[in-house]
């Protein structure tokens, strides 16, 4: 899920040990060996396949099973070719934007299992284009800013990167999706800790919502993130601090 940065960090330390790590990790091997079948398997020369192996790293994913998962794409790879991405689009709870990834086998079903979540939620899918005006496809490093001040950043700048921004206790930098690799590996030959980094859709704009309101919108994400065909779940909402911290508690 990606969202106001606070609550994407709880949510990433949290899924260290959370119950649901075999379902992330069935949908992080798919996403290897989709990028794997479509670029081949060489990391470097591939840079979807290098996001996706690396955002498989960050959740602790076993060597073993990222390799099979690129075997699997670079093999036979029936089961690669079968997958297609989907983006949908719609408006949660409180007006609040949201994109929905989907890798799917089947786009009728997955298309079928979304609309139902969402109606529960009384929610519908918007048009294609509805939503996505609303966000840029960018990759985001977070990296604590109790530990390092924004000079020690800049050697991100200098591989590629377009903005640093502080947000909440942190700094985001920004890259485009094609530096993404470069600028994360500068930061990390310079020593800096990286906290997570992904490339995802960034809003331009967010929706402030209450802690009702709230509630209901990340229920409707948990809902979402539980189908095995969605990969992540994107949404512009803004939500103050300590409700925030209340209900990640």
């Amino acid at each position: 899920m990606s969202g106001h940065s606070k609550w994407a960090s709880i949510k990433h330390k949290k899924a260290i040990v959370d119950s649901r790590r075999g379902q992330a990790f069935t949908k992080l091997s798919r996403a290897i060996t989709v990028a794997a079948k479509a670029g081949g398997g060489d990391i470097e020369g591939n840079p979807s396949l290098a996001l996706a192996v690396q955002k498989a790293k960050d959740a602790s994913m076993p060597k073993d099973n990222i390799q099979r998962a690129i075997d699997k794409g670079t093999g036979a790879g029936a089961d690669a070719e079968s997958f297609e991405e989907v983006l949908y689009e719609c408006y949660g709870p409180g007006g609040v934007a949201m994109l929905i990834e989907a890798l799917t086998d089947n786009r009728n079903r997955t298309g079928s299992d979304v609309r139902n979540i969402l109606a529960k939620a009384n929610c519908a899918l918007g048009e294609p284009g509805s939503v996505a005006y609303l966000f840029d496809k960018k990759g985001v490093i977070a990296v604590d800013a109790g530990k390092y001040e924004e000079e020690d950043l800049m050697v991100a700048v200098d591989a590629g990167a377009e903005d640093i921004v502080a947000e909440d206790d942190q700094f985001e930098v920004i890259t485009e999706p094609s530096d993404f690799g470069a600028v994360r590996k500068a930061l990390e030959e310079a020593g800096i800790e990286i906290g997570s980094g992904e490339v995802l859709w960034r809003p331009k704009t967010r929706t402030e919502v209450d802690e009702d309101t709230a509630t209901k919108l990340f229920r409707l994400i948990d809902n979402l993130d539980e189908n095995d065909d969605v990969g992540e779940v994107h949404a512009n909402y803004d939500v103050d601090d300590a409700v925030m911290e209340r209900l990640a508690g």
